[in-house]
């Protein structure tokens, strides 16, 4: 490869990292932990696969006005994970907006630090499953600036009781409950 070409790649590859973080930045919301703790237990991506409901999040400008948002986690061969998620926008009825992603496991987090990439080659976002239900029933994620949570259930409609544990241990965790925006379905 000549150098003119691969100077032309490198510039692409840098732009197209700031066009993405760029934009993440605009889509934050406020803080609502300031101090996000390490992820509470390992977990098993054989359990964790499937279809979660989300219950729960912080408001963000990729899902604003998304309702019975749904994420798809699967194990794929090449010992990635595919990530499917979907909501209906302004409603529960509304038109279905999808992203396909992908994710991979941070060294050394016993699987509850994973790299989430919709963008090609570009593993840009920290998802860490914080804390989970023994079995796999529910699951609090965040990632280490504070400003993103998701609180997600394999129900639609989780029972008072499960509800209760889940934002009782979001609580624990540090976060602002105020903040958290809930998902109709």
């Amino acid at each position: 490869m000549n150098l003119k070409r691969a100077s032309l790649l490198l510039l692409l590859a840098v732009g197209t990292a700031a066009t993405v973080s760029a934009c993440a930045t605009l889509q934050r919301g406020p803080v609502g932990n300031s101090a996000v703790p390490q992820p509470a237990k390992a977990v098993d991506l054989t359990q964790y696969r499937g279809l979660w409901y989300e219950i729960g999040r912080y408001e963000n400008g990729f899902e604003r006005g998304c309702e019975a948002v749904t994420a798809q986690y699967d194990l794929r061969e090449d010992g990635l994970v595919s990530v499917l998620n979907t909501c209906r926008q302004g409603s529960v009825d509304g038109p279905e907006k999808t992203a396909r992603g992908k994710a991979k496991v941070v060294a050394g987090s016993d699987n509850a630090k994973l790299k989430v990439s919709f963008f090609g080659p570009f593993y840009v976002g920290d998802y860490w499953v914080l804390d989970r239900a023994d079995d796999y029933a529910w699951s609090i994620v965040g990632e280490p600036s504070g400003r993103y949570l998701w609180l997600l259930s394999r129900q639609p409609q989780p029972d008072d009781q499960t509800r209760a544990v889940i934002m009782q241990r979001t609580q624990a965790l540090g976060y602002d409950l105020s903040l958290i925006r809930e998902v109709r379905h």
